[in-house]
């Protein structure tokens, strides 16, 4: 190349250079709310977090210049979540994912206009979020964790690792699942055929989960069952180890228990469910609406099993149901 052509061609890209820049500068970054129902240093809250993450990334939505990520934890404190809705809300963004069902309703008593993406609602429609699964109707939408009838399963398999349990409670937090009686009222056919007394157990705080569970312990058969609640995913520390001092077998409806401890689990991959919502976060900033994206319900179901908590417990885990288990923890 000559010298003078080199000259001009140079001088060309470099009054190029500018523009691409001012073009850059100009790129406004879409924003996105989280509310999320843990603790900030929740480990499993950060993780399933970090998932979502990476999927939008995937989709071409990395935190950061294009995309920018306004996250709240509330801790399950449903004061905290319905502050942390507010200054969401505020901050107008182009969608919000809410965690859990507390969150969901904080976040739509403060709007009915941004798209709200739920992960996941145990009941969507008796909530009010939603008018029906396939035709969610307004501004929300999102992804179910468990059918109604799954605490039936819960009580089978509960009775199946422990035979000696004739009399379970249902463990949960009315404040943080207001839904309870959406999975209540599917127990009693199971509860007259495994020949199990069930009744359900509200509780507010530690001091009543560690009396409920001391109780148990005091009476013949005793068992629990840990209703899916944000608010007993907060305590769960609490409940693993006081149905570990009190000998209470307990199972739960999240697979990371069992591996914090825990006895067994059955329920949905919530990895999973986070993994899809950014799907539906990436479609809502691509230009859909929430009322054209059915509520998705769960695919992916998980049975663990902690062979070590069984024998200190003193059970002896069937062969059959360790054969069914997804994983193992021994």
């Amino acid at each position: 190349m000559k010298r003078r052509d080199f000259i001009t061609l140079l001088g060309g890209a470099a009054a190029t250079w500018p523009l691409a820049a001012q073009a850059q500068e100009r790129i406004v970054p879409r924003r996105l709310g989280v509310l999320m129902a843990y603790a900030d240093n929740d480990a499993e809250g950060l993780t399933r977090l970090a998932a979502f993450k990476e999927r939008l990334g995937n989709l071409g939505w990395p935190e950061g210049r294009s995309l920018q990520i306004e996250v709240r934890w509330s801790g399950g404190d449903i004061g905290r979540a319905s502050v942390f809705a507010k200054e969401l809300v505020a901050l107008q963004p182009d969608v919000i994912l809410a965690n859990a069902t507390p969150s969901t309703a904080a976040v739509q008593r403060e709007t009915r206009s941004i798209p709200v993406v739920f992960v996941p609602a145990s009941d969507p429609i008796g909530s009010g979020f939603v008018k029906s699964l396939a035709h969610p109707g307004g501004n929300i939408t999102g992804f179910i964790n468990l059918e109604a009838t799954l605490i039936q399963k819960w009580l089978e398999l509960l009775k199946e690792i422990a035979p000696q349990v004739t009399r379970a409670a249902i463990i949960f937090n009315p404040q943080t699942a207001p839904y309870a009686d959406y999975y209540l009222r599917s127990l009693p056919t199971a509860a007259k055929r495994l020949d199990v007394n069930t009744f359900a157990a509200p509780v507010h705080d530690q001091s009543e989960i560690a009396n409920l569970i001391a109780a148990l312990a005091h009476e013949a058969g005793g068992g629990l069952v840990v209703m899916t609640d944000s608010g007993m995913f907060v305590h769960r520390k609490t409940i693993i180890e006081q149905t570990a001092q009190q000998k209470v077998p307990a199972i739960y409806w999240v697979s990371n228990i069992p591996f914090e401890g825990g006895l067994l689990s059955y329920g949905v991959d919530y990895i999973d469910l986070f993994r899809r919502a950014a799907n539906y976060v990436d479609r809502i900033l691509r230009g859909a609406k929430p009322e054209d994206l059915p509520v998705q319900q769960p695919t992916k179901f998980e049975l663990v099993i902690n062979t070590r908590a069984a024998k200190a417990l003193g059970l002896e885990v069937p062969p059959m149901l360790l054969a069914r288990a997804d994983e193992v923890i021994e």
